[in-house]
């Protein structure tokens, strides 16, 4: 058997005569918002990897769905979308090997991220998984923090301002204490979290201070001030911007989108 086919754990790892993994951030959703670099990779690359949800389609997938080939190879990773966890291992040790099999014949393997590979991105998973094993590269993505502030029209931090990002799931008194030190502040993995959040952020006395985004660089994006977001709307694809840190200039600017009527356009 061939040197590549011979690991214990069915992954191969001569480098030299297998495809190249490719971690490929797309960026927040507007496909032009993808680089110039994850766009001639998605061109060039004979299989093409990416999450999806076992209730609907990917939304990676759809956000560079203009820019593939018929010919190419797909490879959808099946990710249960439901509240309690599931055998999250499990999904992604299929998912490697079957992305293995393809690297080992050679060919090169493009898998998709929302936003950035590496910042809370689940390419993270199969990196692990894979990249002692085989040549890997990433290329970064857009996060959907940085277009945030870009549709927010208000900087996300400035000078020595310390940024503090707060993953919706943390505990009450986690998120009270970041809060209370926090210069710069995005919430992220909103979702269902969002009514907790915002009652926290209100008794820190800072909602005057917060911007909401859902699905921020879309055609049905949303921009608003705090006390007017429905609870029972929010997506997992919303963020929370708050701004108190020391330049004052930037906490006095009013935020684009709220409040302004529904014709006026941001590029």
């Amino acid at each position: 058997m061939d040197i590549c086919q011979a690991a214990k754990s069915g992954i191969g790892e001569c480098r030299e005569m297998t495809g190249v993994l490719y971690g490929l951030g797309v960026g927040p959703g507007d496909p032009e918002l993808i680089t110039l670099k994850a766009h001639r990779l998605l061109k060039e690359c004979s299989v093409i990897a990416y999450p999806a949800p076992d209730d609907g389609q990917s939304f990676a997938r759809s956000i560079v769905a203009s820019y593939l080939k018929p010919e190419q190879v797909e490879i959808p990773i099946i990710i249960p979308m439901r509240a309690e966890r599931f055998p999250a291992q499990n999904v992604y040790d299929r998912a490697a090997q079957e992305i293995a099999s393809q690297l080992d014949a050679g060919n090169d393997v493009a898998v998709l991220c929302e936003g950035d590979p590496f910042f809370y991105g689940s390419f993270m998973y199969l990196f692990e998984r894979l990249s002692a094993h085989y040549t890997t590269q990433i290329v970064p993505g857009v996060s959907s923090l940085m277009a945030s502030a870009a549709a927010l029209g208000r900087p996300i931090a400035a000078r020595n301002d310390v940024l503090s990002v707060i993953p919706g799931p943390l505990d009450d008194d986690a998120i009270s204490r970041r809060l209370e030190r926090g210069e710069a502040i995005a919430f992220i993995k909103v979702g269902r979290h969002f009514e907790r959040i915002r009652q926290l952020i209100d008794k820190a006395g800072l909602t005057s201070s917060a911007g909401y985004l859902e699905r921020v660089s879309l055609g049905n994006e949303k921009i608003m001030a705090l006390e007017e977001v429905s609870a029972d709307e929010v997506p997992y694809f919303s963020i929370i911007l708050i701004y108190k840190g020391a330049e004052d200039w930037i906490g006095k600017l009013s935020m684009l989108g709220v409040g302004e009527p529904a014709d006026t356009v941001h590029v």
